[in-house]
């Protein structure tokens, strides 16, 4: 292919297991861009316009795959039985051309989120109640995106086998790509990079401190509250501000808020949202309150370091020291300046940059509007940092894994999230969350742990309920939280950890072994025989209710309907571990690829 005019390396990846990796050059082949156009509209009826880029460089993925796997194909000796398994609609247009010139490969085409889907939700629709009554193309093209949804939808009908993350995703792709997924591929992590054992506690206190230090900066004149009973919640991931669930929970801030302060509770709460806005720079005045911090802190070392040698002196000579005489004149001085160095008549900012759009930004709009303005008689602060989080930064030098780790909380009450990788990291760095049941994450822990709220693991209904109702239950959540004392905390922390194992790659890698296997039966039915067995309605292992006090007061949960075999499920799964449900027939790991 190289010889051809296209532009491949071949190499190893440089990560754990370093699999060897083909990379494709799609801008140095862009001189065929017109023509491949051409074959695709000619044998597959899809145009696709000039003007979007993102889906010119599908097409010339597409066809230079495709081409990669017809030379492969044709100069093997013997007949190979390859699987290659394409992940969005970017690279859907492979399997397409893959199937209509009939090279012998097995395809797999997985959604992680449908196009379709995310437009919709983003332009505040009543998404869920209405799938099936979608004029989908016509909602296609009001969006500009009809060719994007053709190669998708294509894509999804071509493959040999269907998959998603979710069962959620999978009833969406049902009702907009009209074909149902054969079977469900979770996203799973290497829980072993994020792995801290006995360490994640040690973590969480040393972060926890990292981020104080900030807070310190951020407040200072008005650091009024206790930093000990102080929580930090955090809201993370793309700038989507109804689908990631940042307008309610800002919601629920206010209210919180207000019971907070009618119940005169003495926990301040700081909520964080970490998302990327258009910004020009740092917020002067953010800036300026961490360098009073460090300026604070410099000035105590200093008197410490005055004082301590009065007392060792003192000490020297056999005297105990006179205490009135350890702070001179000018130590005293040198702390006035610094104090009078804090006083501040603004309120402490929202943002920490300065935002372009900052008349039109919905998250600072809803904050004028719900009126929490960090001031000292509000029980919750906010933070709105729209940047990703790096240890380069001067204003909050940390990376995310350890932001993470320092918070106590991170909530992600998402109305559109067809996974969810945010509370999966908090889980395996031992940080309870909130997810909702409209969230695969969410709906894949409420089927395999008997009472998710016990392990830190909060789900919301936002499928069933209003949006006031869910703000409500989001409040509730967030008021019994506040209420735990910092043992319940631990004790919490400790139970999410436990949970690590059950979003390993090593446990939730069998689904796509399984889809790979059944690829393989389909594309080469005289080879290869796949068998399958019926999965249970909670496919793998169920973690049961702790034995132990729950970690914090009763609230209310997601209304689940209990049935009479959830209720025995519940009572036999304690003896059961993750280990000994391989190979078990009712899960998906036990489905056997039998060569015949």
């Amino acid at each position: 292919m190289n010889a051809s005019g296209c532009k491949l390396y071949f190499g190893r990846w440089l990560i754990e297991g370093s699999p060897y990796v083909i990379l494709i050059d799609v801008g140095y082949t862009a001189w065929s861009l017109d023509s491949w156009k051409a074959e695709l509209w000619e044998h597959c009826s899809i145009g696709v316009p000039w003007f979007d880029r993102e889906a010119n460089d599908a097409v010339l993925f597409g066809f230079l795959t495709a081409w990669f796997l017809g030379e492969y194909a044709a100069q093997s000796e013997e007949p190979p039985h390859v699987v290659a398994h394409f992940h969005e609609w970017l690279a859907g247009l492979g399997v397409v051309l893959t199937r209509q010139r009939q090279i012998p490969v097995a395809t797999i085409f997985t959604t992680h989120a449908t196009l379709l889907g995310r437009y919709l939700c983003a332009g505040n629709v009543d998404f869920y109640n209405n799938l099936a009554e979608f004029n989908l193309d016509k909602e296609a093209g009001d969006r500009q995106i009809y060719h994007r949804y053709c190669i998708e939808r294509a894509a999804a009908h071509c493959a040999h086998v269907f998959t998603t993350v979710s069962k959620i995703t999978a009833i969406e792709a049902e009702h907009l790509l009209k074909r149902k997924p054969d079977i469900v591929t979770p996203n799973g992590l290497n829980v072993k990079k994020f792995s801290a054992v006995h360490e994640f506690q040690n973590l969480h206190a040393m972060n926890k401190n990292r981020i104080q230090e900030f807070v310190r900066g951020h407040f200072y004149g008005h650091l009024d509250f206790n930093l000990d009973k102080c929580l930090f919640l955090f809201i993370a991931g793309r700038y989507e501000f109804s689908n990631k669930g940042a307008d309610l929970f800002l919601e629920a801030l206010a209210r919180l808020n207000y019971l907070l302060r009618v119940n005169n509770s003495d926990v301040t709460v700081i909520a964080f949202f970490i998302m990327p806005a258009r910004t020009n720079n740092f917020n002067v005045e953010t800036l300026k309150g961490q360098a009073v911090r460090k300026q604070l802190w410099d000035t105590a070392q200093t008197v410490k370091e005055r004082f301590g040698k009065k007392l060792y002196e003192s000490l020297l000579v056999g005297q105990l020291p006179d205490v009135a005489k350890m702070l001179d004149k000018e130590d005293f001085t040198i702390m006035k300046r610094a104090i009078f160095a804090t006083q501040r008549q603004s309120q402490p900012p929202i943002c920490t940059h300065n935002m372009l759009e900052d008349s039109s930004d919905p998250i600072l709009n809803c904050v004028r509007r719900i009126g929490l303005f960090n001031s000292s008689s509000d029980r919750v602060k906010i933070i709105f940092h729209p940047e990703f989080l790096s240890s380069t930064s001067p204003l909050l030098p940390m990376d995310y894994e350890d932001f993470v780790r320092g918070c106590h909380l991170g909530v992600f009450p998402s109305y559109y999230e067809p996974w969810g990788y945010t509370p999966a990291e908090c889980t395996v760095m031992g940080i309870p969350s909130v997810s909702t049941n409209l969230s695969g994450f969410g709906c894949f822990m409420e089927e395999h742990i008997a009472d998710p709220s016990a392990y830190g693991i909060y789900i919301l209904d936002r499928r069933f309920r209003g949006v006031d109702e869910s703000c409500n239950q989001l409040t509730s959540f967030l008021f019994q939280f506040c209420k735990q004392s910092r043992r319940q905390r631990i004790i919490q922390r400790n139970r999410t950890e436990r949970l690590s194992d059950l979003l390993d790659w090593r446990y939730l890698g069998r689904y796509y072994v399984s889809a790979r296997h059944m690829a393989l039966a389909k594309a080469f039915p005289d080879t290869f025989i796949y068998e399958t067995h019926e999965p249970t309605s909670t496919s793998g292992f169920r973690y049961p209710r702790p034995s132990s006090v729950p970690p914090s007061p009763p609230c209310p949960v997601t209304p689940h309907p209990t049935t009479a075999r959830q209720r025995t499920t519940t009572k036999t799964s304690a003896t059961r571990r993750l280990g000994s449900r391989e190979g078990s027939p009712e899960h998906p790991a036990a489905l056997q690829l039998l060569k015949k």
